[in-house]
């Protein structure tokens, strides 16, 4: 299972992330969000190594991604709008979707889905809104998919027994203020992650 912190904004918390075992590093291309950057102002994330690096679109063109994917080194990008299916033929199946859960999930499309790229449920935008995830234990069986959404320290270790997700993403959950990681919810996060004890 793949863990991914999110919505880093600075370089000691993305260091952080990577020395407490974190996969995949999470940067937010958004603008007018709280953990938004520039991609001008930091190239630093080049710099950064031992995890992945992930950036997080939302409704931005094709181009810009690439663009920005290219100059900042960025080893996947996450498309967390409503962007057109056919921008996944010009990525490579590294990429994170963003797919809003509901009641009426159609599983043959998250599925269909799977094959060309890692489904992310995710109820928000990036919002840290808590939601009903214990439902996803019930799906079909052999559809992959990464959880996001209101995880915590306190919860993820729940959520990985009873959803059995492929990747848990957090930002919001182990921040002391938007933005800004805690070290230690990074570190808590992970272990529990990795060991989700009964």
């Amino acid at each position: 299972m793949l863990i991914k912190i999110c919505g880093l904004t600075r370089t000691e918390d993305a260091e952080a992330a990577v020395a407490a075992g974190a996969d995949l590093l999470g940067f937010i291309f958004v603008p007018g969000t709280p953990r938004a950057l520039d991609p001008e102002r930091v190239p630093w994330i080049r710099e950064v190594v031992g995890a992945e690096k992930v950036g997080v679109f939302r409704d931005a063109p094709l181009d810009e991604i690439l663009a920005v994917r290219d100059a900042l080194e960025l080893d996947r990008v996450q498309l967390h709008g409503d962007e057109p299916e056919a921008f996944l033929d010009r990525l490579d199946s590294g990429t994170l979707r963003r797919v809003c859960p509901g009641d009426d999930m159609d599983w043959q499309w998250v599925a269909d889905l799977g094959r060309r790229c890692l489904p992310l449920l995710d109820p928000g935008a990036g919002d840290g809104k808590a939601w009903a995830w214990q439902a996803l234990a019930e799906r079909p069986s052999g559809i992959s998919f990464g959880l996001a959404g209101g995880l915590t320290p306190e919860n993820v270790a729940e959520a990985v027994r009873l959803v059995r997700p492929v990747l848990v993403d957090v930002s919001s959950g182990v921040e002391s203020a938007p933005g800004i990681k805690d070290h230690t919810k990074i570190r808590d996060f992970v272990v529990r992650s990795r060991h989700p004890v009964r």
